[in-house]
């Protein structure tokens, strides 16, 4: 379903990189190393950068380096490497656009009902990946499922990531994973944006990094199609969401064991 997509079926695919765009080296160097580890363990990989971040929780925050800069970095990265490329859209006129340099075309999940979004998304032929809203049950994205294939396409992708618990935290109901798999699509576990700690009084998201294994492990151990995970070589200098990325030293760690995890379950 995913063009230049290696190692497609043997084992769970991984939408890795950044959270945004912060330069050209840096996005070069993070796929580098992502497919250099992902070449050794067989795992299909979608390089993952935002080319702008949208929802910010102040107006301070960073939210990119500007569109057609960011884009045509994610697009040397696919060129590069001969990769996969995926990023967030926000509208329905940013989708031709983003189209034009990515792959994959993500829906964020506080926009995951926006009917002229998602039409405009499936109209462009590009795969599709809608993130579950933190306020929506698991078998209600079957209608946004619906959106895109009623547009004519076919390559639709969901994606879990957390359900609103409280005023500051996220959930993650493992039930959904199956119940989104009716939809006969892809789903992916979002490790990242499970851990998130938004609407901090600081107005700085916060998050729990020390979870993302554990997460991540009960994610593979339920049967999910593919895992989504923000890295950075360090993500205390990140400028958006570093504190729920993990530090690319660790992650090819993380993906053996889940790895481990998947040939267990496949047992039975």
């Amino acid at each position: 379903m995913i063009p230049k997509l290696k190692y497609e079926g043997e084992n769970f695919l991984l939408l890795a990189g950044p959270c945004v765009i912060e330069g050209e080296e840096m996005a070069l160097e993070i796929a580098a190393k992502i497919l250099e580890i992902t070449d050794r363990l067989h795992i299909p990989f979608v390089f993952k950068g935002s080319y702008r971040k949208a929802n910010r929780s102040r107006i301070d925050s960073f939210s990119g380096i500007g569109d057609e800069k960011a884009l045509r970095i994610l697009k040397r990265v696919g060129d590069t490497f001969n990769i996969p490329v995926v990023t967030d859209i926000h509208s329905a006129e940013e989708a031709a656009m983003a189209a034009e340099y990515v792959d994959v075309l993500q829906i964020p999940a506080f926009l995951c009902r926006q009917t002229d979004l998602l039409v405009a998304a499936a109209k462009t032929g590009k795969v599709v990946n809608i993130k579950k809203g933190q306020f929506l049950a698991a078998d209600s994205m079957q209608f946004a499922v619906n959106k895109v294939r009623d547009s004519g396409n076919n390559k639709v992708m969901l994606t879990e990531r957390g359900t609103t618990f409280g005023y500051q935290d996220l959930i993650v109901d493992y039930r959904g994973i199956p119940e989104m798999q009716k939809n006969n699509c892809p789903v992916i576990l979002d490790i990242t944006h499970s851990l998130q700690q938004p609407n901090q009084s600081s107005g700085v998201t916060g998050g729990k990094p020390e979870l993302i294994e554990t997460i991540a492990k009960a994610g593979i151990a339920v049967g999910v199609d593919g895992i989504f995970i923000e890295t950075h070589p360090n993500p205390a200098v990140a400028k958006s969401d570093g504190a729920n990325m993990l530090r690319l030293d660790l992650l090819e760690d993380l993906l053996t064991k889940l790895l481990k995890i998947r040939q267990i379950v496949q047992c039975f």
